[in-house]
């Protein structure tokens, strides 16, 4: 991990607004839950370094996602599969397979093209989704106003693909 942590001072992430201070701060915070999850440290890795290529809901990413390969080169292949999935992720068509069962299907918003996730592959993939969104709406009480229960009721039923030490983490999506 800290390799990684590295990469993100070397990149500005420290430098970059977010809800709860920095990039680097919600970085941090997201990849700590996945390891209070235990989820493996690929998982970790890749919470750690989610929003390298920007995502859906945040596009300030640190490097373009053209440049896989130097991400790689910090947090191996496994973890860095999980972030770029994380960052092509279109939401409308990802978020609403979650209640569902294998295959999970994946929009890619950069190319456009359908990738289709392994049961691993989509565990790490609403993992870190949830992880995300729980430290989002702990620390934006504007966004948890609008999303915090429809994330939380999604949730919910998506618990099938998440660790059982995530489950008591789940109210944290509602709105305080």
């Amino acid at each position: 991990m800290e390799a990684g942590t590295e990469w993100l001072d070397s990149h500005g992430a420290g430098r970059v607004a977010h809800p709860g201070g920095t990039l680097r701060d919600h970085l941090l915070r997201v990849a700590d839950r996945l390891a209070a999850w235990r989820l493996p440290q690929t998982v970790q890795a890749a919470g750690l370094t989610h929003a390298a290529y920007g995502t859906a809901g945040f596009d300030d990413g640190l490097i373009p996602f053209t440049a896989r390969d130097e991400l790689r080169a910090v947090i191996g292949e496994d973890a860095e599969n999980v972030v770029y999935q994380y960052g092509a992720c279109d939401r409308s068509t990802s978020y609403p397979q979650f209640p569902g069962r294998a295959p999970f299907v994946l929009k890619d918003r950069f190319t456009g093209r359908e990738l289709t996730l392994t049961d691993a592959e989509t565990r790490a993939f609403v993992a870190l989704t949830f992880a995300n969104e729980i430290d989002v709406m702990q620390h934006n009480s504007a966004l948890a106003q609008q999303h915090g229960n429809t994330l939380h009721a999604l949730a919910l039923t998506s618990q099938h693909w998440l660790p059982p030490a995530a489950h008591p983490d789940l109210p944290l999506l509602l709105a305080g």
